[in-house]
């Protein structure tokens, strides 16, 4: 099944994204930065503002879904 339509596998989509991203962002911001304001790459971007600014919710959320796939 694909990840766009289980609910599960969405999330845990989502988090990765954002996970990878803030990592990228941190190590390397020139990469981010100069596609702030595009469309499409842009939203990288604002994953990366997300895990920086929601840190703590991502990294709870992050353990959730590990034990979410762990039981089941």
């Amino acid at each position: 099944m694909s990840a766009l339509f289980n609910f599960s596998s969405l999330i845990q989509v989502i988090l990765l994204l954002i996970c990878s991203s803030t990592y990228i962002h941190s190590q390397w911001p020139s990469i981010l930065d100069r596609y702030k304001d595009h469309e499409a790459l842009g939203a990288f971007w604002k994953m990366a503002r997300i895990g920086e600014r929601a840190s703590p919710y991502v990294s709870l959320a992050c353990i959730l879904v590990a034990f979410n796939q762990f039981q089941g």
